[in-house]
């Protein structure tokens, strides 16, 4: 059978690739402890691992993706998911700290070139009335990782070994590498881009600015979520099933916060869909800082929050793409290096509030901090409409 709109064949192949790219990445917050008392090393030596794999893509993801700007997407998204099944390989093999450190910063360099890369073929091979749920649907994989791939991953190392879980992730990267190099069109065109053009767009303002909008708004969200279960804990008295069944509902609420931010967008544009979120997500933030409250209430609000929360990224890629069509790789693959250091840097607030003001302070510091993305999306608008620099 002859499939004549390409993104059908194309787009689920791409989420689930990123179902995995996800499930690898995040699984190590529930592998931590078997990984460190099998290896010897402290839970916080472990928690490098997620360190390790943060930099490890915000460094590289920008870079690679400009240096092989000229290459065949159909052979970057091969070589990407090539490089993530090689690096979890290699960590199920480890049997040091430093070699299966080496490996998260490979796994980054292949999910780098893989996700942002894939948004772009998306955004390709989709109409302009259709580009930003075709976004959000390549990302919804990336988002159903949390609630599915996430907690297996933990389980799997819990009871099999951190080795296995890990080899399962290489294990299923492997038919991922042949479907694409099947599916993704032969030849598929984009704006090629260089090195240059990576200095050009971190040397303009309104390029720094459009993209400082997800560090904001990402690292405002994480001042709470890196903190939630210590809150949970001590404000509403949540043991192990309470925290996890909380994380469940906001793992629900980030699959249908993906959907509905391509929904929104398709409908709204994306600049008024992110005011949109963001008016909502600083509404909603603040209400942590009044703990305890009803148990039903709290998980609505653990719900609703991830709604608000992951809606984002199709918008927010949309603005992009369209700020600057020619550099689209670039300023992708820098927007999701701008989510792991935003989330960095949000954990670091949330810690220094966490000993100066204690944990009721960390939901209104983090509404603050969304509302001040709004400040920022209107700056970069504003920008976006002056003439752009060559």
């Amino acid at each position: 059978m002859t499939v004549t709109d390409p993104t059908k064949a194309v787009i689920p192949i791409l989420s689930a690739a990123n179902f995995v790219i996800g499930m690898g990445a995040f699984m190590v917050v529930g592998a931590m402890i078997p990984v460190a008392e099998d290896l010897g090393i402290a839970p916080a030596t472990a928690g490098r691992l997620m360190i390790f794999y943060a930099m490890g893509y915000a460094i590289l993801s920008p870079l690679l993706v400009a240096l092989t700007g000229t290459v065949g997407r159909r052979r970057v998204l091969a070589i990407g998911m090539a490089l993530f099944a090689l690096a979890n390989l290699v960590a199920a093999l480890a049997h040091g700290p430093g070699i299966l450190f080496a490996s998260r910063i490979l796994a980054a360099a292949g999910a780098g070139l893989l996700t942002p890369v894939a948004a772009n073929v998306a955004a390709t091979l989709s109409t302009p009335e259709r580009r930003a749920s075709a976004l959000s649907a390549v990302f919804f994989g990336l988002t159903l990782s949390q609630v599915a791939g996430v907690p297996a991953g933990g389980f799997i190392a819990y009871t099999f070994g951190w080795r296995a879980a890990f080899a399962l992730v290489a294990l299923l990267s492997l038919p991922f590498i042949t479907l694409i190099w099947l599916r993704v069109p032969a030849g598929l065109r984009v704006p090629p881009v260089s090195l240059g053009d990576l200095g050009r767009t971190l040397g303009s303002p309104r390029h720094l600015v459009a993209l400082l909008f997800t560090c904001v708004f990402t690292g405002s969200t994480y001042i709470l979520f890196t903190y939630i279960s210590p809150l949970l804990g001590e404000r509403m008295a949540f043991g192990r099933d309470g925290i996890t069944l909380f994380l469940l509902a906001s793992g629900l609420g980030a699959v249908a916060g993906n959907l509905l931010g391509g929904f929104l967008c398709d409908r709204l544009g994306p600049a008024r869909t992110l005011a949109l979120l963001a008016l909502v997500e600083g509404c909603l933030l603040p209400a942590f800082s009044w703990l305890p409250l009803p148990v039903p209430l709290v998980f609505a609000l653990g719900f609703l929050w991830s709604v608000f929360g992951w809606s984002f990224n199709a918008p927010q890629q949309l603005r992009l793409i369209t700020l600057d069509p020619g550099r689209a790789s670039v300023l992708l693959a820098l927007n999701a290096g701008g989510i792991y250091i935003g989330s960095a840097i949000g954990a670091w607030i949330g810690a220094a509030l966490l000993a100066a003001r204690g944990l009721d302070a960390l939901g209104l510091a983090a509404g603050l901090g969304v509302f001040s993305a709004i400040a920022v999306l209107a700056l970069g608008e504003a920008m976006a409409r002056r003439p752009a620099q060559p």
